[in-house]
Order: structure tokens, then sequence, then C-alpha cells
């Protein structure tokens, strides 16, 4: 698995898009776990899964519990790195480090740091995306 992290409109999907020309692309959707994503991309080599904050924004609203929530991204990370092909996420950097006074908007953005580390953790190659200047930090 590959990771590409960054704040919006960064040049991530752009990045992706350049490396992996051939690749098939995901856009995770509420519910979705790593088999839907593989759904209709057999025999590609590589698979840009998008979506990942929206994705976990949906997941937030159906799961109150956090063990429970951390417990449905770690199960679609695992299954994406046991892919036949190689996966490429798409991951969001939010906030920069800035703490939202909103308890819901203070979650997500936890559970979005949260998913992003275990991510790269899994991930064999992560890229930093800023302003369309990239940095492979592993």
């Amino acid at each position: 698995m590959q990771s590409v992290i960054g704040g919006a409109y960064s040049g991530r999907r752009r990045l992706a898009a350049e490396r992996f020309p051939r690749a098939g692309w995901h856009r995770l959707v509420k519910g979705e776990g790593a088999e839907e994503c593989l759904v209709g991309h057999a025999g590609r080599d590589v698979l840009v899964v998008d979506g990942l904050a929206s994705w976990l924004s949906a997941a937030l609203a159906e799961i109150p519990d956090d063990d429970a929530l951390r417990e449905t991204w770690l199960r679609l990370l695992d299954g994406l790195v046991a892919a036949p092909c190689e996966a490429v996420l798409i991951l969001d950097e939010m906030g920069r480090g800035i703490v939202p006074m909103d308890p819901a908007a203070r979650r997500l953005r936890d559970h979005n740091g949260w998913l992003a580390q275990a991510a790269v953790e899994r991930s064999r190659t992560a890229w930093y995306m800023r302003h369309g200047l990239c940095k492979q930090l592993k």
C-alpha cells in the first residue's frame, strides 16, 4: 500500500494520476469496505482510493463508539493492504494542528489523524503534498 497525504487542493490527486496513469480509481462511499473498493477493478495493478474523509465523516454519524469506529477503519486499511493490487490512498490532512471548538469536528479530526497514522504505518511509501510540492516521507 502507498499513501499520499496533504490538504485540500494540494495536488494529491494530480500526483497519483501522474505516478499511476493506468490505475483504477475508486471513491469510497458511506458504508463501504475494502471488498467494495476492489469490485470492478480486477486485473488492475494499482487502485487509487479517494474519499476517505467523507467516508469517515459518514461513519462518525453512524458509529458513536470510538473503539468500534477505529475497528471499522482498521478493517478497511487491512483489507486494502491485503488486496491483490497495489492500493494508493489519498488522505486528507485536516487543520494543520488547529483544534476546533465543536466536539463533532474535533472527533472527525482526531479519527482522521489516527486513520492517516495507521495508513502510513502500513504503507511502504508515503508522500506529503503541500502547495503542489511533493516530499517523500517514507
